[in-house]
């Protein structure tokens, strides 16, 4: 079958690679001039299944409203008049209780364990590499209510048989001795050993090139205009360069994925959260992050990449702005320097911004749409990197008339009515 993916990103790219791998014919549509060019380009770094959760739960719309008067914001909102925006923040709402909340980091949870899994397959498989380390993420907490509130999530982790482990503040600094002159502001941790880190873009790029050879033709620096449909199917994607046409479409376009669906009749609540980060080289070995640290009083990770480290970290809503703010740094650097003092050089560190696109109900949208050659693998908020290959390999099942591996029937369009 020939198949269009729209977008280049890590989605969009495993995307194509695990439909080539099935025997499709694929096509990659993308106006950026390289694949992983936006919001895969300097992600957090972070492949968590354990610590996929959704925003929305129990006590967050209390919380946000805490997190908005604190000095360095893990949230940050601007109260846009898009339509779009106050809708989702609705649905947002809806999902912030306790049912919700358990409902929506199991099946997440579920997807993350098995997109690991499934990454780990395509390592093995194509020798790939992208600064990967296999060394487990560490949650890092300074107050004993945080470490308190671990339960509900322990829970999930014990029903999918996620190995973890509790710690005590030494128990943090023997798993990452880099945090040692910051002994005295932790509390205790959550240890994942089974997650993994690595660079998405330099995964996007190699992959993209393995899908080459397997003869999947990327079409870049082309501007997608709109889906035609004709009889109920999609007969065609019309860009700068013509229309293009093929048996069945994959929409992989992240936060620019609505605007695209809308004219068909498809509303799909997706809308961008920008996240930003930072990228520092590395000055003291002994004083930089072995794998990641998630700073959970500020939202923020740490990575260690190679010879640098990624600060990944914060929520706001801007609309589709991409302009890079000064405080939004300074929230960066402080936690960095504030667990790992010494360990990166922040001044000449790499600033970036890009639009995370988020559901309402944390859950990605994977699977068919009620257009009968359309489908869906968008909406992955900030875990785009974690689910990427699992999401992947799910649609391509779907796509090729295959049961996919784990239950999947939650992950479509049609949950939202």
């Amino acid at each position: 079958m020939k198949i269009i993916v729209l977008g280049a990103g890590v989605v969009g790219t495993t995307s194509a690679w695990y439909l080539a791998r099935a025997g499709h014919d694929v096509t990659v549509i993308d106006r950026q001039p390289e694949a992983g060019l936006e919001t895969s380009f300097a992600n957090a770094g972070q492949v968590s299944p354990g610590y996929s959760s959704p925003w929305a739960g129990p006590g967050v719309p209390l919380k946000s409203m805490k997190w908005l008067m604190m000095k360095y914001r893990p949230f940050v909102f601007w109260p846009l008049p898009d339509p779009h925006l106050w809708k989702w923040l609705l649905q947002m709402l809806e999902n912030c209780n306790s049912a919700a909340y358990d409902r929506n980091k199991g099946r997440m949870v579920r997807l993350a364990e098995y997109s690991r899994d499934v990454m780990r397959d395509l390592r093995a498989e194509t020798g790939i590499s992208y600064d990967d380390r296999q060394q487990g993420t560490l949650q890092v907490f300074r107050k004993q209510k945080q470490l308190d509130a671990a339960g509900g999530d322990i829970d999930v982790l014990r029903q999918y048989n996620v190995p973890y482990e509790i710690l005590d503040a030494q128990g943090c600094l023997k798993a990452e001795p880099g945090m040692a002159a910051a002994a005295h502001k932790i509390v205790g941790g959550l240890r994942l050993p089974g997650d993994e880190t690595g660079d998405a873009f330099l995964f996007t790029q190699r992959l993209a090139e393995l899908a080459t050879a397997q003869n999947v033709t990327f079409m870049y620096d082309t501007t997608i205009r709109s889906l035609q449909m004709e009889n109920g199917r999609i007969t065609g994607v019309q860009t700068n360069r013509g229309l293009h046409t093929a048996d069945a479409f994959v929409l992989a376009l992240g936060s620019y994925s609505p605007p695209l669906l809308r004219p068909l009749g498809l509303n799909l609540p997706v809308y961008p959260v920008k996240g930003y980060s930072l990228t520092a080289k590395i000055m003291d070995e002994a004083r930089a992050p072995v794998s990641t640290v998630m700073d959970e009083t500020f939202k923020i990770g740490i990575t260690r990449l190679g010879d640098r480290i990624r600060i990944g970290g914060t929520a706001e809503l801007a609309g589709f702005s991409t302009r890079l703010r000064a405080p939004r740094r300074a929230t960066l650097e402080h936690s960095a320097t504030d667990l790992f003092p010494g360990g990166g050089d922040m001044e000449t560190g790499t600033f970036w911004t890009g639009l995370r696109p988020m559901t309402p109900d944390g859950t990605p949208v994977i699977g068919r749409t009620s257009i009968g050659n359309l489908y869906l693998n968008t909406g992955h908020g900030t875990l785009g990197w974690t689910m990427a290959c699992g999401s992947a390999r799910v649609l391509a099942d779907i796509i090729s008339g295959k049961m996919p591996d784990i239950p999947h029937e939650d992950l479509a369009i049609c949950r939202y009515g």
